[in-house]
């Protein structure tokens, strides 16, 4: 970082709280994490059978914000209820691609209810997205929605897996994205065990594209050659590395997500949001 840069967030620190669920504990102080989130696909089949007692659980261990990945069942009003209840709430939501051609005004609809401000497209299927036109047309039509959701104060996302990491025609699908997207329209959800497991560095599209990354998924890897999912702070992603730059990325919501578990999904929730809340960078 240029000298410029290094004071402008060494100043910023000092202030104490910083935004986007970052705080620092005084002059020369480290920041912490004052909001922690859970992407509810973690706990999937919890959330099937119970919906407020899996959120009440959420909010013992300390979450205070969740996305969803699908709505349970119930209405946006009575989610919005729940979570109320229990002193969560839910920035943003995932839903597929077929929603932005299918249903898009109900989609808008029912995360306006829950209380969204984001509006997430969780993947891109294997048919739209075999050629670098492809991604470009995957491309139009996310800023063609994002318009509308924009028009209703929703922003509009992408997450990633790892596929948008594998070269076609020595390009990158996550690059043809960011290259084609209007910035204003569409902002990213930056996941940062998929792109460590295809091997690239989120900081580096943190510099080349700064302040679009308002999301992240914050799930953790065990060691190669399985490099499967881990409890955060038990596997190999150095994540005091990423979150110093998390001004920079523009991150304001942070998202434990563990697909799969060895045991208890919660005991996984809460060895992990421990390891965030004491996360010092």
């Amino acid at each position: 970082m240029r000298r410029r840069e290094l004071l402008g967030l060494a100043g910023g620190w000092a202030v104490g709280r910083l935004g986007g669920g970052l705080k620092a504990e005084g002059w020369g102080q480290k920041a912490r994490l004052t909001r922690i989130g859970i992407q509810l696909y973690t706990v999937r089949r919890d959330l099937a059978r119970d919906v407020e007692g899996t959120l009440a659980r959420l909010a013992e261990i300390g979450f205070r914000e969740v996305e969803f990945a699908g709505y349970p069942q119930g209405t946006g009003t009575s989610l919005r209820a729940i979570l109320d209840r229990h002193r969560l709430t839910a920035p943003s939501g995932h839903v597929p691609l077929r929603s932005l051609r299918a249903d898009w005004d109900r989609t808008l609809d029912e995360a306006a209810a829950v209380g969204q401000q984001y509006v997430v497209v969780a993947s891109v299927d294997a048919g739209e997205r075999r050629t670098i036109d492809d991604w470009k047309r995957v491309a139009a039509l996310f800023n063609t929605a994002a318009e509308t959701a924009q028009a209703r104060k929703i922003q509009f996302a992408y997450h990633n897996h790892d596929f948008e990491f594998v070269p076609i025609d020595g390009k990158l699908g996550y690059d043809v994205l960011l290259a084609e997207t209007d910035p204003k329209l569409v902002r990213f959800e930056m996941d940062l065990y998929w792109i460590t497991r295809r091997g690239k560095d989120p900081l580096e599209y943190f510099a080349r594209y700064p302040g679009r990354f308002p999301l992240w998924h914050v799930k953790d890897m065990t060691p190669a050659p399985a490099r499967g999912f881990a409890d955060v702070g038990t596997g190999t992603i150095d994540f005091k590395r990423i979150f110093r730059r998390a001004r920079q990325a523009g991150a304001k919501h942070y998202y434990y997500e563990q697909d799969e578990t060895p045991g208890s999904p919660f005991d996984s929730a809460k060895v992990s949001y421990e390891y965030l809340k004491s996360l010092r960078f």
